[in-house]
């Protein structure tokens, strides 16, 4: 099974200008998943999609990592993930004269990925026969439980999905989870269909504070306040 690594990261950025190539705790945000989807072993090869002329010049730097400029029709903020996909596999084809079984999508918007959160992905879909696909996800914080969520009716709180009343503590509350954002792992059957992941999709859970996906400038604060704080412990230990 011959698996390939996409990490998209396209020039326009609404909320964040130059979102991709902008420093974070010192480093370009790209460039942190640049340097963990080299520690992953199960990646036969791993390209960069942008339109970005400093994303493309950025991976040079990396030995093995190859940079496929991405068509400005392919590079809109609605552009959708399937395009870029076909057209690096369609590069890849007819440039390198390689086809592949796996495609693994890596978010740079995700910097504090593990490079075993990618590697623990691809490996549920390796082992499992029947999955068309595998992803990161992250379990939703009580605050934010959809049976805590409220609509506005005339003024007043009504819930929106179920009644909570009878819910008294967080421990009450059934586990749910949503994709983080951070790794989607396809088999190629379903790229051809035009879709990424399908109805067989097994899930990797990520811990809250790996799975912070870049958005707003607040997320982008956030991300640099935790990896200082990663940086501390670390030198902590050290000492």
């Amino acid at each position: 099974m011959k698996v390939i690594g996409i990490i998209p990261a396209r020039a326009g950025s609404k909320r964040i200008i130059g979102k991709n190539i902008k420093k974070l705790a010192g480093k370009p945000l790209v460039q942190y998943m640049l340097e963990t989807s080299q520690k992953v072993s199960l990646l036969d090869e791993i390209v960069v999609s942008s339109d970005s002329e400093a994303v493309l010049e950025l991976t040079t730097d990396f030995e093995g990592i190859i940079p496929i400029r991405r068509p400005e029709e392919l590079s809109a903020d609605t552009s959708p993930a399937i395009d870029y996909v076909h057209h690096v596999l369609n590069w890849m084809k007819k440039n390198k004269g390689k086809h592949f079984d796996i495609i693994v999508i890596m978010q740079p918007t995700s910097p504090l990925t593990l490079a075993e959160d990618i590697t623990k992905t691809i490996q549920l879909l390796l082992d499992d026969k029947k999955a068309d696909s595998a992803v990161s996800i992250v379990k939703i914080n009580q605050v934010i439980h959809p049976y805590k969520l409220k609509k506005l009716r005339n003024g007043y709180l009504k819930p929106f999905i179920k009644e909570e009343k009878f819910i008294r503590s967080a421990n009450e509350l059934p586990d749910v989870y949503t994709r983080n954002g951070s790794v989607y792992v396809s088999r190629l059957k379903n790229i051809e269909r035009g879709i990424i992941a399908g109805n067989n999709c097994l899930a990797h859970i990520m811990p809250e504070e790996r799975s912070i996906d870049i958005n707003d400038p607040i997320d982008f604060e956030f991300a640099e306040f935790l990896l200082h704080k990663q940086k501390q412990k670390t030198q902590s230990i050290k000492s």
